[in-house]
């Protein structure tokens, strides 16, 4: 038997409910600064609500979309709901499930497979079928700077509180030409890809073999043990429901159970007490970069 969605999911569904208000914590030295991170907003209908989930009733500040996800417009009206979720754009040349694909907004033929859609992985692995490999397939460097500014001019057309940028899975990056590339846009639209001075935070480590329920502890005993500073913990929320379930790629079999665990412990009752109770503050990209 499937456990049931989330709480929050269905309490978020049904009612419309308010942002939760964050913690009070002086910034002053000594004080613990969190930036959680909703990453894949657009991908798909469960993700979408996961991630609003995730601020809502949870602990994520800030969310991560990508502009040529199938479900990007309800993602757009769902931020415009939430104008106090930072957003930013999850520079996106990669769609890496089998059984739901995206493609680019621009012209650019180098960067598809015979489709017309984004290739599955980075660089070509072994368990994946051949000419599966972004970078195998040669992208032009003109078509990926083409294509990445004008998912960030759609994102900045259509998203208010859009702050920052990122990069899913590493493609947009994975060379050094393309970095020049993200760097250069980066700075000509004034939207920095790094938290100013915040540290890694392994939430729950465990992968996709943890439970929900060891996510949820590992979590709060992690949080227990965090000392003063700026830390940036990356998760995907997600859902265990029909959609969900028929998402994943060899290898990933499980992304249903494992984001909802994500979603379990971004909103748990125990994680939030934590927060609370230690005085921790949960920041934003667009708070640390000012």
């Amino acid at each position: 038997m499937r456990p049931r969605p989330p709480a929050a999911l269905a309490l978020v569904l049904a009612l419309g409910l308010p942002a939760r208000a964050e913690p009070a914590a002086p910034d002053v030295d000594g004080a613990i600064r969190l930036l959680v991170r909703a990453d894949d907003m657009a991908t798909s209908h469960a993700a979408n609500v996961a991630c609003i989930a995730s601020y809502r009733e949870g602990i994520a500040r800030s969310v991560e979309v990508l502009v040529p996800g199938p479900w990007y417009p309800e993602a757009v009206a769902l931020l415009k709901e939430n104008p106090g979720y930072d957003a930013g754009v999850h520079l996106c040349l990669t769609s890496e499930w089998e059984k739901v694909k995206w493609r680019p907004l621009t012209a650019a033929p180098s960067l598809v497979d015979a489709r017309g859609f984004f290739f599955p992985t980075v660089r070509q692995r072994k368990d994946f079928p051949p000419g599966t490999g972004f970078l195998d397939a040669k992208p032009k460097a003109e078509e990926v700077e083409r294509e990445l500014r004008a998912q960030i001019a759609r994102a900045k057309a259509d998203i208010p509180q859009l702050s920052h940028l990122s990069d899913h899975m590493g493609a947009a990056q994975s060379t050094p030409e393309f970095k020049a590339i993200v760097r250069k846009l980066a700075d000509e639209y004034g939207l920095p890809l790094e938290a100013k001075g915040a540290k890694g935070f392994n939430g729950f480590g465990g992968g996709p073999r943890a439970t929900a329920e060891e996510k949820e502890a590992r979590l709060a005993a992690n949080l227990e043990a965090l000392g003063p500073g700026t830390w940036m913990f990356v998760e995907h929320p997600g859902a265990d429901v029909p959609e969900m379930r028929a998402q994943g790629h060899p290898g990933y079999e499980t992304v249903a159970t494992d984001r909802e665990g994500v979603t379990r412990a971004l909103t748990s009752a125990k994680v939030r007490a934590v927060v609370t109770r230690r005085g921790i503050r949960l920041v934003s990209y667009a708070e640390v970069n000012r």
